[in-house]
Order: structure tokens, then sequence, then C-alpha cells
């Protein structure tokens, strides 16, 4: 088996931990219908069959909606529903292992925050893709490092590999980011912390769109 294509460019729509799963269900597959790419479980509270039962019932609506779906900090809990991936953070060293594994059938993502020197040790280890941030002030971490848009740019010359921007974005302030080298702009609060998921999604569709448009000029 191959593992997953990334899409060119997109959205990487990340679960809040303050939603009962019956409302965060929903509110999912609100967002996947308006075009979400990546759909990342996240969760930091709660016991094991409450995540399992979460990540299934993620996995069967990206499966629906053609979106990838990816397990953060839990590989176990990402090869158990069959997930497209899993997204490792600043203290998963297990990350060197599995990369280096070319048979293997799922995406393994990065967290990099500011540190151009953690993305290329990620990369050469063999990961699919890095995340950089937080940007701007964010509801989800909010004693994330800060991080330069700068960086995005020099990760951009240096490695031509997807690159993830987090942390505060908005339909707002995504566009910048995307200019400076991201691929993807992952959002939390953003979209489920909004009154109008479908409307939040949306216009971060348009956004992705309006990029892709001018990129491809």
């Amino acid at each position: 088996m191959t593992r997953p294509a990334l899409p060119r460019r997109g959205i990487y729509a990340i679960t809040p931990d303050n939603m009962a799963l019956s409302a965060l269900t929903e509110a999912v597959e609100i967002a996947l219908e308006q075009g979400v790419d990546l759909l990342q479980y996240r969760t930091k509270s709660g016991d094991l069959s409450t995540h399992r039962a979460a990540a299934r019932a993620f996995r069967r609506l990206c499966t629906k909606h053609g979106t990838l779906f990816i397990v953060n900090d839990d590989l176990e809990l990402a090869l158990a529903v069959e997930a497209d991936g899993v997204h490792l953070g600043q203290y998963d060293r297990e990350f060197e292992t599995l990369a280096v594994n070319h048979t293997r059938d799922f995406l393994i993502g990065i967290s990099c925050y500011n540190s151009l020197a953690r993305a290329r040790a990620a990369l050469d280890a063999g990961a699919d893709y890095i995340a950089f941030g937080s940007f701007y002030p964010s509801h989800t971490k909010s004693g994330a490092p800060p991080c330069a848009v700068d960086v995005l740019r020099d990760a951009r010359a240096e490695r031509q590999v997807p690159i993830i921007a987090i942390g505060g974005i908005s339909p707002e302030n995504g566009a910048a980011l995307l200019a400076a080298g991201a691929d993807y702009l992952a959002v939390a609060n953003g979209i489920f912390g909004q009154r109008d998921v479908a409307a939040a999604a949306a216009r971060l569709r348009a956004l992705i769109e309006a990029t892709e448009s001018t990129f491809d000029v």
C-alpha cells in the first residue's frame, strides 16, 4: 500500500477539546461539506473509549467526504481506526523510527513550532509534512511560542515539502501565510468556535481558492 496523497493546498481543520461529541460530530460534518481537506482529531481529555468512539466517527465522516483524517499524538489510535496519518509534537520521539519505514501506508506530520532546525531534522528523518506556528494568538494553545512569518519563507526556500501554518488563523490573516509559503491553514477555533461553522469554513475555502488562482497565474 502507498501513503495517501496530500492535496496541493487546503484547509487543515483541528477539532477542539471543549465540545460534546454529538455537537462536535455535527460541526465536523458541516465543515467537511464546505471543503475541508484534512481533519485532525486532537484531544487532551476523556478516556480511551471516548477517544476511540470519536475517532471512529470522524474517520467515517472523512471517508464519506473524501477528507484525509489525521490523529494527533496517538499512533495506536491512528492505526486502530485506520487514519490516514498521525501528527506528532515536541516530545514524540517515536517519529524517527516510524518515518524511516518507507513501507508505511500512513502520513507522519511533525510540529516544528518556530524551529527550522527541527523541521530539517523531521524531514531528514522522513516526515511527510511539517507545521509551524503559532503565528497569531491562539485560543487552542495560548502558551504556544510565537513564530515569525519569515520562518515560512525560509522553510519554503529550503525545501519543496508540504508546510502547514497554525495559530490564530482566520480568513483575514491567512492570505499572508499562504503568500509566505504555507500550503495549508490549520484552524480550530476559526471554524469550530464560530457561531456559523459552515460560513467560517466556506470563507477559508474561498481564501484557499483565491490564493491558488493567484499562484497559478
